[in-house]
């Protein structure tokens, strides 16, 4: 798809984290521009397989596009929270499988896609083509439910000011617009907020876009669902982005790699857990100082990867 570009973050340490045998079978859950999928097609023999899931509807017809050489590969439209479902057939037989979470450079730099608070668009900010737009909840909900959205997903320290000011606002207008949310954020925030070198709206975009597509609910879902599909020495590669999910997938590792889910007031383990992976890094993998000059969005970009047992 014309347009469509995306520079993937951490490639070389994915792709050694994956351990990519040439007749092993590996998900995409997060393929948008195909960056990892086209290099992990690219190491899989006829004998391979490589399944590339994403549920925007863009995202599929740039990567059918550009893995399309590849005899190898299978596409599906599809939310990766719904990957057991989809793939039940491939259940314990998987040896690899990637997410890439976070928002694209493609859908960032669409205005019309609404996910940018700089460029001027419709207040939208949906991965795919349906449900709710992030118009609808700025425009519809509570003051009570703008507060524990920009608290719990943007963590953000002036929801209040914030949600109170879009109250006010929306009694007068329809907030329909990136660059009209931006200004209303920015004009809820001190002063000495606005002026420093991030963006003021920025962590309310975060929070509207985590909102919108369920994005934490999904990410729990497909964290179990994937785990199931792991083969025995499948290897689990989890790139983030933001420190909401990095410490869902850190807690979701830790459970399985502990095993035991007695309370830990127990002195001993009463519940028989046992770990069902273990750590292939001990610490997130970061982004090198060539890689950081390179790329600005590998900044805040963390690998986690686990192997099951």
């Amino acid at each position: 798809m014309e347009g469509f570009e995306h520079i993937p973050v951490l490639l070389e340490q994915t792709l050694e984290g994956l351990n990519i045998r040439s007749d092993g079978i590996y998900l995409d859950g997060t393929v948008g521009g195909a960056g990892h999928s086209s290099r992990i097609a690219s190491r899989l023999s006829e004998n391979g397989t490589l399944i590339c899931m994403d549920k925007d509807p863009d995202a599929i017809e740039a990567a059918s596009e550009r893995l399309s050489a590849f005899s190898n590969v299978r596409i599906i439209r599809s939310d990766f929270r719904d990957a057991l479902s989809v793939l039940a057939e491939y259940e314990g037989k998987i040896d690899g499988a990637l997410l890439d979470l976070g928002v694209s450079s493609y859908q960032l730099d669409t205005a019309e896609r609404g996910f940018s608070y700089s460029k001027e668009g419709h207040l939208d900010m949906r991965m795919s083509d349906s449900g709710q737009t992030a118009a609808d909840i700025v425009n519809t909900a509570s003051f009570e439910e703008l507060c524990v959205i920009l608290r719990e997903y943007g963590e953000e320290r002036y929801a209040a000011q914030i949600a109170d000011k879009i109250i006010k606002t929306r009694q007068n207008e329809w907030i329909d617009s990136t660059v009209r949310l931006s200004e209303i954020v920015t004009s809820a925030l001190p002063p000495a907020v606005r002026r420093k070198e991030k963006h003021p709206a920025r962590k309310t975009f975060q929070a509207l876009r985590i909102a919108v597509n369920d994005e934490m609910n999904a990410l729990s879902e497909g964290l179990e669902g994937i785990f199931r599909l792991l083969a025995p020495k499948g290897r689990f590669c989890i790139i983030t982005f933001h420190s909401i999910e990095d410490r869902a997938v850190k807690q979701f590792f830790a459970k399985k790699m502990t095993g035991c889910t007695c309370p830990p007031e127990f002195p001993v383990c009463v519940c028989g857990g046992k770990p069902q992976a273990v750590a292939v890094t001990r610490k997130p993998v970061v982004a090198d100082e060539k890689e950081l000059d390179e790329n600005r969005r590998s900044r805040s970009a963390k690998l986690r990867i686990i192997e099951k047992l």
